[in-house]
């Protein structure tokens, strides 16, 4: 069987495909399973497990000049790449127009069906076009995780029961190269990437906040290191490392790349970003923070330790489970509050997710 996923962006949106794909992998051994994404993904979507083939779309730069002869020269090439198979399912899991064209492209083989969402979702984009080019559109709870979105669309397209386990299938490569070029320095326990960049303002958090932190990582013996991705997070992470003993910015480097580095740390805290979501899928400990109450739809979410965390709950944490029955202290979990989370806030989390930590 040949299936051709099409999730194009955002950083985020492609990890939280990932785990559809090891669905389908489980469900349909020995499946052909193509992918069509941005090209600025590509790197990390080759790095997810049972994905054969990765068609690169370049949308976003082509709309910018549609009718330009590179454009049209570059469209061609595309249409050639993505129409070489003929596709028994094509599941359209992002359900913008963008997404329905290219899934209308696409080469169905006899009897193959389109797939795609019949409603939006609660703090997700919908497109009304994308409903009409699918032979059958899937109508999905409108109270959803983004992970539980794309694994249910896939488990009720191609007829099988959504697996119990939550396995993303993100593959670190070069992990040994990588630590050894960002080994920490000597001496200290290990090192805990600070996630401080994010494409919306108001889901930032502040510099006083991320100083303190990093002060407090090196007082616990954690060398901090500040990843990023524009110039002005770049200067953001030389603000934060500023006088500090054990915070290194780290140099520019690729998607793959970051994703090998990030695998070699003790852990991640960071805001609501394509980064943080990079960490849940590695299963690093990692906390995440919202300054909006939407955990529930784009945080941490795991079969045995989802967690949503508030600045106000005490212990800091809760788990979905049976409050008389034992307690387990979560790997990754999510503070929320209002307008930000405090320092001690994510600091207890940070503990929390630490196995055998002393309580602070």
């Amino acid at each position: 069987m040949k299936i051709l996923i099409v999730k194009l962006s955002s950083l985020g949106d492609v990890v939280h495909a990932m785990p559809a794909v090891q669905d389908i992998r489980r469900a349909l051994p020995g499946a052909q399973i193509d992918w069509v994404v941005e090209r600025g993904f590509v790197s990390l979507v080759q790095r997810c497990q049972g994905v054969h083939r990765v068609i690169a779309s370049d949308l976003r730069r082509w709309r910018k000049a549609p009718f330009s002869p590179e454009t049209r020269c570059a469209w061609r090439a595309f249409k050639l790449e993505l129409q070489q198979e003929h596709y028994d399912a094509v599941i359209d899991l992002q359900g913008l127009s963008k997404s329905a064209l290219i899934a209308w492209l696409a080469r169905l083989s006899m009897g193959g069906k389109r797939y795609g969402l019949a409603n939006q979702t609660e703090g997700s984009s919908f497109e009304a076009p994308a409903r009409w080019v699918v032979h059958e559109a899937i109508t999905l709870p409108a109270h959803s995780h983004a992970v539980t979105r794309s694994r249910e669309l896939c488990a009720q397209a191609l007829h099988y029961r959504l697996p119990e386990a939550l396995v993303f299938g993100l593959v670190a490569q070069k992990v040994q190269a990588a630590a050894q070029a960002l080994a920490p320095e000597l001496g200290l326990r290990g090192t805990v990437a600070l996630v401080h960049g994010t494409s919306r303002a108001d889901k930032q958090w502040p510099l006083a906040h991320w100083r303190e932190l990093t002060q407090r990582l090196n007082d616990a013996g954690f060398g901090v290191a500040l990843p990023h991705g524009s110039p002005a997070e770049q200067q953001t992470a030389h603000d934060i490392a500023q006088g500090l003993a054990h915070a290194r910015v780290w140099p520019v480097m690729p998607l793959d790349a970051l994703t090998d580095a990030l695998a070699t740390c003790s852990g991640v805290i960071g805001v609501d970003s394509g980064l943080s979501h990079i960490a849940v899928a590695l299963d690093l400990p990692h906390v995440q923070i919202y300054n909006f109450d939407t955990a529930w739809r784009t945080g941490p979410l795991a079969e045995s330790n989802q967690v949503f965390c508030r600045a106000d709950f005490s212990p800091p944490w809760s788990t979905e489970v049976d409050p008389t029955g034992p307690r387990h202290s979560p790997r990754q979990c999510s503070v929320f509050a209002h307008p930000c989370p405090t320092v001690d806030a994510v600091w207890q989390a940070w503990l929390g997710v630490q196995p055998n930590t002393p309580d602070a």
